[in-house]
């Protein structure tokens, strides 16, 4: 999640929820670090992501071999990821104002909306981790529950247990006036609100779904290798280990981009970090490689999986049939032109007639 108050006193909080204030800090705001960077960043962030994403959902809801169980998972990782990834010009204008100018109706929209994303990423996360379980594991007994019907329910869930979470969140945002920027005013007593809301947050949206997604791949790896080196594979199981191994990347690459920040705020609770520049730019950097995942996530969906790649390449007009490059494709239409001359040296037809191009 994203920091709507990196200018605040509160620079320990590097994200609109889970960073909440703990009024350990000083009452002196620290600026943002490195401003003419971090514009640059926050500009190629949002672009890559916002255009990756969109893409991702586009083909998904275009096209029809798209629609399966897994991708409807990957549907709303991505409508997710999009929603976070819109905060982005939100944070960029309070950072370079250093105080937030949408007052409180659109603070209490951006910190709601940047905290569902977030939990919805991670129960879509695990829910994926669970499906593929199920389909390695229990391949033909789990047929029944594996459906894209089953699958829109369960993601119709996530998004409301996300609001549910987040919503304390919704209650107790605004514009402080202090330092007239968006964030949590937590009821007395303040610290204690915070620290619970911190564990909470933390174990719920993170670490207790990565217990649940390591515990699934632990026992697909045990299931994959009690099985050893039988039969050859069939064709659905080579398919089926390709999702698991897409879904594996997808969520590994997801924890190496969220574990430090979630780490940060464990570390903060335990023992105050001090407020500098340097923290500052750490905690910046934290909060930048959460919104790298976002950007990272359609990325991975084109190299690795065909069906994406394919369905991206089409959206885009680069689609070639059969692996083929444009290249070949325009000296094989010359070619057939020619062969088309050979057979019928008699027509006065130019060569170039537009049946023989197109193949009519």
């Amino acid at each position: 999640m994203d920091s709507y108050n990196w200018t605040s006193e509160n620079v320990n909080t590097s994200s609109s929820e889970l960073f909440a204030t703990t009024g350990n800090m000083s009452d002196i705001p620290t600026p943002m670090p490195f401003s003419e960077v971090t514009a640059v960043i926050y500009t190629i962030v949002f672009i890559v992501g916002f255009l990756g994403n969109t893409l991702a959902i586009y083909v998904m809801l275009r096209y029809a071999k798209m629609k399966t169980v897994t991708n409807m998972y990957i549907l709303n990782l991505a409508v997710a990821d999009e929603l976070y990834i819109l905060g982005i010009p939100f944070l960029g204008t309070n950072s370079a104002l250093s105080y937030w100018p949408y007052g409180d109706f659109f603070c209490k929209v951006c910190m709601t909306a940047d905290g569902m994303s977030q939990f919805a990423s991670t129960f879509c996360l695990t829910l994926m981790s669970i499906d593929r379980y199920l389909a390695v594991v229990y391949p033909i007994r789990s047929s029944k529950w594996r459906k894209p019907q089953v699958a829109k329910i369960l993601s119709g869930l996530v998004w409301v247990v996300s609001f549910l979470i987040v919503l304390p969140v919704t209650i107790y945002s605004s514009v402080q006036e202090k330092f007239e920027t968006c964030n949590i005013s937590w009821p007395e007593p303040t610290n204690l609100w915070s620290i619970v809301f911190i564990l909470y947050t933390s174990i719920l949206g993170f670490f207790g779904p990565l217990v649940v997604i390591c515990l699934c791949y632990l026992l697909i790896v045990i299931k994959v290798r009690s099985a050893g080196m039988r039969a050859g594979l069939t064709k659905r199981r080579k398919s089926e280990r390709k999702v698991t191994r897409m879904v594996v990347i997808i969520v590994l690459v997801f924890v190496l981009c969220w574990l430090p920040f979630f780490t940060a705020n464990i570390v903060n609770l335990i023992h105050i970090i001090p407020e500098n520049k340097t923290t500052a730019a750490i905690y910046f950097s934290l909060v930048i490689l959460t919104y790298v995942n976002s950007c990272a996530n359609p990325i991975l969906y084109g190299f690795l999986s065909d069906n994406f790649k394919q369905s991206f390449q089409k959206v885009l007009c680069l689609y070639k049939p059969n692996g083929a490059s444009t290249a070949d494709l325009v000296v094989g239409r010359q070619n057939a032109t020619k062969m088309e001359v050979i057979r019928n040296p008699a027509d006065n037809e130019p060569i170039n007639s537009k049946h023989v191009v197109n193949g009519q």
